[in-house]
């Protein structure tokens, strides 16, 4: 039996890929000596929003999400963020390998709309490994699991994040909408001569805040 171990080595925002992604760097430790074929590896990467603080001005991006502040002791709870996998090529002793984390800008996906909440610190990470190992020994190739038990912290910065959506969504983000209310939209937009997306979207914020007489912010 082998003896395994996961370690996140770093955490970078991979600048040259087709869609975002962060490219997460892990160490795998193999500690009884066992000649290791391959590892078809999987992890879920898991958000702790428990295990740190949030300013006043981070509040309202959370409110969706958690609530008020009152009820944060119910409510923060680890959610799902990722799901990913990669092949681990054959190795004894210890094998650093890459892990693809890709990643998106959605609004109506849980992980955006918090990490776009947050305005400085460290986002908790715990990753939960499990997979296929492939050794090989005299008498042929054995095959077992990996343990549901073994897992790994890690802190990514906020900055990170924030890199990330820049190099692939600079200054802006995304929503996603019904249909016929993408046409209607885009009806309001010709009618008016509207020259872009965001002349129309802030053209109905200010009509809105007029009646409510309020400023548009």
């Amino acid at each position: 039996m082998t003896d395994l171990a996961f370690t996140v080595l770093d955490l970078q925002p991979e600048p040259y890929a087709a869609a975002p992604q962060l490219t997460a760097r892990l160490r795998v430790t193999e500690s009884t000596g066992a000649e290791v074929h391959a590892i078809a590896l999987r992890c879920q990467v898991r958000i702790l929003p428990q295990r740190r603080g949030y300013t006043p001005e981070e509040e309202p991006g959370l409110l969706d999400l958690f609530g008020e502040r009152g009820r944060w002791p119910t409510t923060l709870k680890s959610f799902l963020w990722l799901q990913c996998s990669t092949l681990v090529q054959g190795f004894t002793g210890t094998a650093d390998v890459d892990l693809a984390l890709p990643c998106t800008f959605d609004f109506d996906v849980a992980a955006s709309k918090y990490l776009h909440a947050l305005r400085d610190g460290e986002i908790p990470l715990e990753f939960l490994f499990s997979g296929t190992v492939f050794t090989k020994g005299l008498t042929g190739f054995g095959v077992e699991q990996v343990p549901w038990d073994l897992e790994a912290s890690y802190r990514l910065p906020v900055a990170a994040w924030r890199q990330l959506m820049n190099l692939y969504f600079p200054n802006t983000g995304w929503i996603r909408l019904d249909r016929e209310v993408l046409a209607a939209l885009s009806h309001y937009k010709s009618v008016r001569g509207l020259t872009s997306w965001d002349a129309t979207v802030e053209s109905l914020l200010s009509g809105n805040a007029a009646v409510a007489g309020e400023p548009l912010t």
